[in-house]
């Protein structure tokens, strides 16, 4: 049964579809009641109390309400009707997310898909959901296809994200899933070249770092990345806008970067960068890193022979490797470059 196999690949909650239409039953609802203990999310059109009660009866432990489809009239209706079911208000522009806001609703999805055309607008949902109230569950529904994916929703300020067809088409379900939620992220930093840039993707790297400010691997400009990876622009100093989809940002000290850095979406500090000092060691690095709270991407003389040990002890959210995945400065070595991902997964 799915709906297990999902618990045990770490899902938090699973999405029933109900809808006829689309493929789905009420029975399938049932059945994945009676195999997982995860909330359970009841997917339809729905619209009046029996459909509300029905979903209850079936073993939902919330409903889906479409603000797309229904007056805020009747959502309030809905929303008091069966008190012990919960509602995910799904919206998809930004009227759609003050109605929700308004409205009260406690989960809110923003979904990147467009129900009259299907197209999907992930940059537009990104937008809202950083646009969103931070005091609300906010999920990121639609067009999730890898780990890229979910960690920019995440940065933007989603705490959870909805995946469908990515898992469903998936030769295994469970295991895409499982791989979805993998951390940590590994960044492959100093590229240069785009045929490097590619070998990152291959190997499974998710952040294509391009250092932007003087340095034997400075990049002219940042580079095409894959829709399976991140951009970031590694600046020392100041910060440009570029059209990386983050910054990595460090004081400059000295005439060096100093050591440790920010790691910037929209000029938003979304996690810390611990690093070792300028060309030195520190025998208390990982212990340091550690005991930072939030995100921490961990840098610092990484590669394929320490990075595990490394990642055991501070459980970071990202790791950067460049020196370790080079043939020389600027230049990448392919094999250095796998041994390093694999190592860090």
């Amino acid at each position: 049964m799915l709906a297990r196999s999902f618990e045990e690949a770490g899902a938090a909650a699973v999405s029933i579809l109900v809808d006829e239409r689309f493929g789905g039953t009420w029975d399938d609802l049932r059945a994945a009641h009676a195999a997982t203990r995860l909330p359970l999310l009841a997917k339809g059109f729905f619209s009046t109390r029996e459909h509300l009660d029905e979903a209850r009866a079936a073993g939902a432990d919330a409903a889906l309400l479409l603000l797309r489809d229904l007056e805020d009239a009747t959502v309030l209706d809905l929303m008091s009707s069966v008190p012990d079911l919960d509602f995910f208000v799904e919206a998809h522009d930004a009227d759609e997310l003050r109605r929700a806001e308004a409205l009260g609703a406690e989960v809110i999805g923003l979904n990147a898909r467009d129900l009259a055309t299907f197209e999907i607008d992930r940059r537009a949902q990104l937008d809202l959901v950083a646009r969103a109230p931070r005091d609300r569950v906010i999920v990121a529904e639609s067009g999730v296809q890898n780990r890229a994916h979910a960690a920019a929703a995440e940065l933007a300020g989603a705490d959870a994200v909805l995946v469908g067809s990515a898992l469903m088409r998936a030769p295994d379900p469970a295991a895409k899933l499982a791989d979805l939620l993998r951390r940590p992220l590994v960044k492959i930093c100093g590229l240069t070249r785009q045929e490097d840039v590619a070998a990152a993707a291959e190997a499974g790297a998710d952040l294509a770092g391009f250092v932007l400010a003087e340095s034997p691997r400075r990049a002219a400009e940042p580079l095409p990345v894959p829709d399976s990876m991140l951009s970031v622009g590694v600046f020392v100093g100041e910060a440009e806008d570029l059209g990386t989809d983050l910054i990595q940002l460090y004081a400059e000290e000295n005439g060096h970067r100093a050591r440790d850095g920010v790691l910037l979406r929209k000029s938003e500090a979304v996690a810390t960068v611990l690093d070792l000092p300028w060309l030195e060691e520190d025998e208390n690095h990982l212990q340091r890193a550690a005991d930072v709270e939030g995100r921490v991407l961990l840098a610092g003389r990484l590669g394929p022979e320490n990075v595990r040990a490394a990642i055991d002890s501070v459980h970071p959210w990202a790791v950067d490797a460049s020196r370790s995945t080079e043939a020389e400065p600027g230049i990448k070595d392919h094999d250095k470059v796998r041994a390093f991902v694999e190592a860090a997964r």
